[in-house]
C-alpha cells in the first residue's frame, strides 16, 4: 500500500541516471534512452534482429510462429539486462514508466495499441507475485496505456501453476516447463471471442512463455494475438 502512495511521488524526484549516472535526471534520463534505446529491425514475428527488407526471419518463414506479431524495444544486453534485473529483482518499480518509453519509441507500438481489443500483461505465479510484491508486466501495460484503461485486463489470463523461473532452463527444457501453465479465466473468457490481445512482457528469451499464453488465448477465442517486450534476448 505504501509503495503504491509514495511511487508516483518518487518518479518526480531528481534521481541518478542507472546508465550514466548523471545528477540530477530521471532514472533513465534522455540521452541514454536516445543512445542505447534506438529501435532496430527486427523479424515481426519473433522479433530477432533481421537485415533491413527482411519482414520474417527463415525460422519464422519455415515454422509457422505462435505470435501473429511481436516487437522488442532493444536487445537483452548492456546497458537493459542490468536495469531490467534492478526492475524486476531490485524493487525498484518506478523503472516502468522510463522503460515503457523505450516501447513507445518503436514505430509498430501506437499501432498495435490502437489495433488491439484486449490488452493483457504476462502473468506470475500466486507464489512469484507474492516473492516479488508486484507484477513488471503488469507496471508496463499500465505505463504504455496511460488512462483509461478499459482494454487492460490483468486477471484474465493467468498463471495458476508454479514452476523453475525461465532464466535458467535451456530451450527444451523452457517448451517443457511452460506447457499447461497458462489458463483463461472462466467468468472472463467471453471477452476473447473474436479479440485482438496485445500481451505485454519484460523480456522475451526463447518466446516459449508467449507461445504458451497465446495458444491459450487461441484457444478461447482470439483471432489475433501479438506482443510488444522491452527486450529481446539474442
Amino acid at each position: 500500500m505504501l509503495r503504491r502512495l509514495f511511487t508516483p511521488l518518487l518518479n518526480r524526484l531528481p534521481s541518478q541516471c542507472l546508465v550514466c549516472q548523471r545528477w540530477p535526471a530521471q532514472p533513465l534520463c534522455g540521452p541514454c534512452l536516445a543512445r542505447f534505446g534506438e529501435p532496430r529491425h527486427r523479424c515481426a514475428t519473433c522479433a530477432l534482429p533481421a537485415p533491413e527488407g527482411v519482414a520474417r526471419c527463415g525460422a519464422c518463414t519455415v515454422h509457422a510462429p505462435a505470435l501473429d506479431a511481436c516487437h522488442a524495444a532493444v536487445d537483452y544486453a548492456y546497458p537493459w539486462a542490468a536495469v531490467l534485473a534492478r526492475f524486476k529483482f531490485g524493487q525498484q518499480p518506478g523503472l516502468a514508466a522510463p522503460l515503457a518509453q523505450l516501447l513507445q519509441r518503436l514505430p509498430a507500438t501506437a499501432q498495435r495499441l490502437n489495433d488491439a481489443t484486449l490488452v493483457l500483461p504476462m502473468p506470475l505465479a500466486n507464489e512469484r507475485l507474492a516473492e516479488r510484491g508486484f507484477n513488471q508486466s503488469l507496471l508496463l501495460a499500465q505505463a504504455l496505456l496511460g488512462a483509461p484503461r478499459q482494454r487492460l485486463d490483468a486477471h484474465l489470463l493467468l498463471r495458476p501453476v508454479h514452476r523453475l523461473p525461465q532464466s535458467a532452463l535451456t530451450r527444451a527444457e523452457r517448451l517443457r516447463n511452460v506447457s499447461g501453465v497458462f489458463a483463461v479465466a472462466p467468468e472472463s473468457a467471453h471477452r476473447l471471442r473474436e479479440a485482438r490481445v496485445l500481451l505485454v512482457d519484460d523480456v522475451m528469451t526463447s518466446g516459449a512463455s508467449l507461445a504458451a499464453a497465446a495458444s491459450v488465448l487461441r484457444q478461447a477465442g482470439a483471432v489475433h494475438v501479438a506482443a510488444l517486450v522491452v527486450a529481446r534476448t539474442a
